[in-house]
């Protein structure tokens, strides 16, 4: 029987840098044959489409000479944690019928998603026999978590705690960003450019607190970080999950803020890159976006725009040309709490 296929769980929040680091990935896998699962939070697939125009393949979609065109599914059904009987378990079973043409996994999850459920699943019988979770990656946006928009403070929090007893309880994006890093065997401290050296050793600090014992911190910019120190932990981390607390060990089940939402939006017309950035900003501005993503169709521009935003700093970039095969239109998705999609969607049309 063929040796099990090693599957690196990469966590993180919304906007951390985990479809960056995928595509490096796959751009540079030094032969290695690779699947990619890809659990998407709302109804239009961006990051599993950004991930099929990395250069493993080229404008027409065709096999570039010297690769083999990767494995990428998305699960776009629910939070994989919470699916995982539903969607991951049939996913995986088709893979591993496979595993012969396959070297290795990498699951992106949702920036909601636990990684604990996740990582149960491979003590099922249906699983275990064909893989193992060779480590867990928790990607961290450095920036992010200095301003507290993603993350508490926690000498905040306990001042609020020893005020005031009902506060004595953290909120759900700080018990899923604690989990994550208790979950990891390697954390990635991305945008550490966009911090001072002062903020960026406070913002290791605070993430130190929650790692276990010898899990590294690295920085990394623009997914950029060998498969030598990425992959190979050999972890078997379905096997050791006892040494991995959460907060939700005592729970049969686990529910997350119903107040996130997805918001898509699709249009036809043809967009001036700074006239919608624009659009954007005063949203950003309005609401609680956590983080807006998709694709743009740029007037009089051949090449496909990327937009991808966290917080209030947005980036774009061209990927590919338009392929004569597929409709050319905006297509963003809008995640945080709370949205107004109707706001949303006549702010930019």
């Amino acid at each position: 029987m063929a040796a099990k296929i090693p599957v690196t769980v990469i966590t993180g929040f919304l906007g951390s840098g985990k479809t960056t680091l995928i595509r490096q990935q796959l751009q540079n896998n030094q032969g290695r044959r690779i699947a990619v699962l890809v659990n998407e939070f709302g109804e239009i697939g961006i990051d599993g489409d950004l991930l099929r125009s990395c250069q493993v393949c080229d404008e027409d979609g065709q096999v570039l000479p010297d690769r083999e065109m990767p494995n990428i599914v998305e699960l776009t059904n629910g939070c994989l944690c919470c699916t995982v009987q539903e969607e991951f378990l049939p996913t995986m079973q088709a893979l591993l019928e496979r595993r012969d043409q396959i070297d290795c996994i990498l699951i992106e999850t949702s920036g909601l998603a636990l990684p604990k459920p996740l990582i149960q699943a491979f003590r099922w019988d249906e699983i275990r026999t064909g893989a193992t979770v060779d480590g867990v990656i928790a990607v961290v946006d450095c920036e992010a978590v200095s301003t507290g928009k993603l993350a508490a403070d926690l000498d905040a929090l306990n001042a609020q705690r020893e005020a005031d007893p009902n506060l004595d309880h953290e909120s759900p994006l700080e018990e899923l960003f604690e989990d994550q890093l208790a979950c990891a065997d390697l954390v990635l401290l991305t945008k550490t450019d966009c911090v001072d050296s002062q903020t960026q050793a406070e913002v290791r600090a605070r993430v130190q607190q929650e790692l276990r014992l010898g899990v590294k911190i690295i920085p990394c910019r623009d997914g950029q970080i060998g498969s030598e120190i990425l992959l190979g932990f050999n972890a078997a981390v379905e096997d050791d999950l006892e040494s991995r607390p959460s907060h939700h060990d005592t729970e049969d089940e686990h529910d997350h803020d119903d107040d996130i939402l997805s918001v898509p939006l699709v249009l036809a017309q043809a967009m001036d890159p700074q006239v919608l950035v624009g659009k954007l900003k005063g949203l950003i501005a309005e609401q609680d976006i956590y983080r807006i993503k998709g694709f743009v169709n740029v007037a009089d521009k051949p090449m496909r725009m990327v937009l991808q935003g966290v917080g209030d700093r947005l980036e774009t970039f061209y990927d590919r040309p338009w392929r004569s095969d597929e409709v050319r239109e905006t297509r963003l998705v809008f995640i945080g709490r709370d949205l107004d999609a109707a706001q949303i969607s006549a702010a930019i049309r």
